[in-house]
């Protein structure tokens, strides 16, 4: 690996530190990597599938705002919940979407919808970004791919959350083994784990790179505690986080 090729994939933004960290946490992990791969791929457009309480769209969107890029970022979810989530009240959409409109509405739009009913609002070949986080049953999440893929550009990305959770009725795993030997890809196992499928043929050069450095026996591992590592780092400021509220709830309860 030459110094060169490594200086291009190198990026400050490896080093992100989320503005705003809530309950899930099982997504934080790879704010670090994702981060990274906004600033490289620079895509015109994201879109999320299942967004929840916002930790990882938030953490695109910081991304994209904190690199200067001209990116357009959608959220779609019912924030309504499903099995796997646990259904929840309206609060979470109003939380989200009070700091996210506060931030990031100049560049991004939270759309309450199903996946099915926002699918209609995108033209083919135009997202470059794709995370798919929704229901984690085989047959939803190969739905979503299916339905979504056509959507997906020629320098696209789609990621798969949670391919290393084999509890009962997750089913991403299964889809994340039939698409990973078909085109290219990385996977990450940290976090509930993360899948990127490369779909597109027209990637920056040095996401080509990297994804090839990632596949090599050599690389391989490197990059997945190099970025597992930086994931640690998010994890442990959630903690903090959780704890300052914490003891701040028990101060103002001491004091009244």
């Amino acid at each position: 690996m030459s110094l060169n090729m490594l200086d291009s994939i190198l990026h400050e933004s490896m080093l992100i530190q989320p503005r705003r960290l809530v309950f899930p946490n099982s997504w934080v992990g790879h704010i670090p990597f994702c981060s990274w791969l906004v600033a490289i791929l620079k895509p015109k457009f994201i879109v999320e599938l299942g967004t929840h309480s916002g930790n990882s769209y938030l953490a695109f969107c910081q991304a994209v705002q904190e690199n200067n890029l001209e990116t357009k970022c959608y959220a779609v979810d019912t924030w309504k919940g499903d099995e796997h989530t646990g259904r929840y009240g309206d609060d979470v959409f109003q939380e989200l979407s009070k700091y996210h409109d506060h931030q990031y509405s100049a560049f991004s739009r939270l759309l309450r919808m199903t996946f099915d009913e926002g699918v209609a609002y995108f033209s083919d070949g135009s997202i470059d970004l794709l995370h798919i986080d929704g229901l984690h049953s085989y047959e939803a999440v190969k739905h979503d791919f299916e339905n979504w893929l056509p959507k997906v550009s020629p320098q696209g990305v789609i990621l798969f959350h949670d391919i290393n959770v084999r509890e009962p009725g997750f089913g991403v795993w299964r889809l994340w083994d039939e698409l990973k030997p078909c085109l290219p890809s990385i996977e990450f196992q940290h976090s509930h784990g993360l899948g990127a499928l490369f779909v597109g043929k027209d990637l920056p050069e040095s996401l080509q790179f990297f994804v090839q450095q990632f596949r090599d026996a050599d690389g391989c591992p490197i990059f997945k505690r190099f970025f597992a590592q930086l994931g640690q780092v998010v994890s442990h400021q959630y903690e903090i986080d959780t704890l300052d509220a914490q003891i701040d709830t028990l101060d103002a309860q001491i004091d009244t």
